[in-house]
């Protein structure tokens, strides 16, 4: 039985589709959500789609999906992205209770692997983050949680994906589905028989482009899906900024670059895995 793990989709239904157009994610018998599923230019469509595969999907929480049913229901938030709102705003009722009944984590038997963990974040945390590079004392404390008897967790959350061993587990992150750092495309995961497979979907950039600023309805949507369509957040000033986050000693901003430097200017700087909350600049 091999398993599709889909995380960050943020409401990009052009990528998903292409994701879910391919073979291998036809034939699987498990779909996966890691979580920030709708926080984007189309999170109604997107919801209906996944929504449309019936029981194949097993939802996971992230944090941006938690955020946007406190948006919904007249909250505030950490997201700092104008987008976060005007999606909260499209949601239907059912959406919002899709969302706000969302469990994190959730743990699966998977042939081949085990006992599973998915979460967003870390299995303790949807928010918190942890990277390829966070040093392995870190990892014992995110794990902290796990029992014993799983031996692989899947994560999302900070859209770039890895697999890596911490304290005799295998760590999964798939990447994003819709908002990519490092290089364009919809990036997602295949369990295979207690295999993992990186996958990396490509499809037409320009036309999905063209088609969320058609159909958003956001009032920036060319410039929000130019920047994370495209991916022009690089992953190394990403894994710089997201750094501090993860307990590491900060790096000094580099030639007047400062923790804004992976995020689109002006609207848009705020990335929604979130390098520093607490720090990141707004515009007003």
């Amino acid at each position: 039985m091999s398993t599709a793990v889909l995380s960050d989709i943020h409401g990009v239904l052009p990528a998903l589709q292409a994701v879910l157009a391919e073979p291998a994610a036809q034939e699987a018998e498990l779909i996966v959500l890691t979580g920030d599923i709708a926080a984007g230019p189309l999170p109604v469509e997107t919801l209906d789609r996944l929504v449309g595969l019936g029981e194949r999907v097993l939802w996971v929480r992230g944090n941006a999906d938690r955020e946007l049913v406190a948006l919904a229901g007249g909250g505030q938030t950490a997201i700092l992205d104008p987008i976060a709102p005007w999606a909260a705003a499209q949601l239907r009722p059912d959406q919002v209770r899709l969302l706000a009944d969302l469990p994190h984590p959730v743990t699966r038997e998977i042939e081949g692997f085990g006992l599973v963990l998915f979460c967003h974040g870390s299995p303790r945390d949807d928010d918190e983050v942890v990277l390829v590079d966070t040093r392995l004392e870190r990892w014992k404390e995110a794990l902290s949680t796990v029992d014993d008897e799983v031996s692989t967790v899947v994560c999302g959350h900070t859209h770039m994906p890895f697999a890596r061993l911490a304290h005799g587990r295998l760590v999964v992150n798939p990447g994003s589905i819709g908002m990519p750092y490092g290089r364009p495309g919809a990036h997602w995961a295949l369990l295979d028989n207690g295999t993992v497979q990186l996958r990396r979907t490509t499809f037409d950039y320009d036309a999905a482009c063209a088609e969320i600023e058609a159909t958003s309805g956001y009032p920036d949507a060319a410039e929000w899906a130019d920047y994370f369509v495209r991916a022009r957040g690089s992953d190394s000033e990403a894994i710089r900024v997201f750094g501090p986050r993860d307990g590491r000693i900060p790096e000094p901003p580099r030639d007047g670059v400062s923790g804004a430097g992976c995020r689109p200017s002006p609207r848009h700087r705020r990335a929604f895995a979130g390098p520093d909350r607490r720090s990141a600049p707004t515009d007003g």
